[in-house]
């Protein structure tokens, strides 16, 4: 009898775990840290628990190759908000559309900076039409990434 598994039979959830890696479903290797640093995994543990307790860590995120999973095309978007419209939750809105890994409100010549991932140009097309060109949205520029060099403190 063969009890070997067979990996061409397994389920794809590939999409399903990046989702929720995206939103936080990722737990620190603490025998990996302690061996890294040097230290017993027993003080890796209370310090961890500690930081998560003052809300310095909020959450583990994994960092991803945006290539392998269909989220190549990056764009930084600045948005000039209507000052009529500063009272509305443009940004807060924006924020939660899936594509856009970050949102902040800025000083200078813009109010606000997105950072979108799309499988391509034509993607990202799609949610500027559909998102960013709504009322309150002024003017907006997009800065196209060509080669990304770090991110979330990971050098890639």
């Amino acid at each position: 009898m063969n009890n070997r598994i067979s990996f061409n039979n397994m389920k794809d959830i590939k999409p399903k775990l990046i989702r929720l890696f995206k939103e936080g479903y990722c737990t620190p290797q603490i025998a990996r840290i302690a061996k890294k640093i040097d230290e017993p995994s027993t003080t890796i543990h209370y310090n961890i628990k500690k930081l998560e307790k003052e809300g310095a860590i909020r959450t583990y995120k994994a960092v991803f190759d945006h290539n392998k999973i269909d989220e190549g095309f990056c764009v930084y978007v600045l948005i000039n908000i209507s000052p009529d419209a500063y009272d509305t939750p443009i940004a807060e809105e924006l924020a939660k559309l899936e594509e856009v890994e970050s949102a902040a409100t800025i000083a200078g010549e813009y109010d606000l900076i997105l950072k979108v991932r799309t499988k391509d140009q034509d993607d990202y097309y799609n949610i500027l039409k559909k998102h960013i060109s709504k009322k309150g949205i002024v003017k907006s520029l997009t800065l196209t990434t060509l080669k990304e060099i770090k991110t979330n403190y990971v050098l890639l």
